[in-house]
């Protein structure tokens, strides 16, 4: 049976979950850049990147970090280097590529990409929300599965195992691993099999709408945070919220 406007949708139910009630949550899957976890400080890298390569004093010189900052900015703009972004996090390569060809514009990142990039990674270069752990072990708690599904370059699990986290988490589909970015809806359909979950009982939950809010289309349900950066709270609280 097809409704007068049928909208393009990965995921076709069948005629009688359609006259189902809607099953209960028992998964939610996380993004996680800006959702649950951010990186450090822009200062924070460029200053770990100086130890690491002897060019320390070089940030102490008057006005050196703004000068960096804007040096950033404005290599990033540039149309090359944007278009180098596409597609960054579908494989090692091509996001270090990416990176590189960012970076080899800055002053005083010229000829430390490596270094930077190493630090990029470090396990403790990205943190938890002040919100983070408490809503993870609130829902293992209620007896919900909890997975990852992110646009991501390298294994994320480290900085989950890091800040002591990685045993809340109970599957990771990282894009790099399967030459895939959201809102493609293998991913989530992975994360979903990886948990014997029913989509419809899953809960995605991220700060892009149409990468994560690409879940729907995939049967899942979907929770956009805002996407202002934030470094204390997130926001998450509000998801114990929709399991009731």
């Amino acid at each position: 049976m097809h409704s007068l406007f049928d909208i393009p949708s990965a995921y076709r139910p069948t005629e009688r979950q359609m006259a189902e009630p809607v099953p209960p949550l028992t998964t939610v899957l996380f993004d996680f850049s800006n959702t649950i976890f951010h990186l450090a400080d822009l200062e924070t890298w460029l200053r770990r990147v100086g130890a690491a390569t002897g060019r320390s004093a070089l940030l102490d010189r008057d006005g050196a970090l703004d000068a960096t900052a804007r040096q950033l900015a404005e290599a990033y703009a540039r149309p090359d280097v944007a278009a180098l972004q596409t597609g960054r996090d579908l494989s090692v390569e091509r996001h270090w590529r990416a990176m590189r060809a960012w970076w080899e514009r800055v002053d005083f990142l010229r000829g430390a990409e490596e270094a930077a990039y190493d630090v990029l990674r470090a396990p403790d270069m990205w943190l938890p929300y002040r919100d983070t752990g408490p809503v993870l072990r609130a829902l293992r708690e209620r007896g919900l599965r909890i997975g990852i599904v992110s646009d991501f370059a390298w294994d994320l699990r480290v900085h989950l195992k890091h800040h002591g986290l990685d045993h809340l988490i109970e599957t990771c589909v990282l894009s790099y691993e399967l030459g895939r970015e959201k809102p493609d809806p293998e991913l989530f359909r992975t994360a979903c099999a990886a948990l014997g979950t029913d989509p419809r009982a899953a809960l995605m939950v991220g700060d892009n709408p149409v990468r994560d809010g690409g879940a729907s289309a995939s049967g899942l349900r979907a929770y956009i945070l805002p996407g202002e950066p934030r470094t204390g709270e997130r926001g998450l609280l509000p998801v114990l919220g929709l399991l009731d």
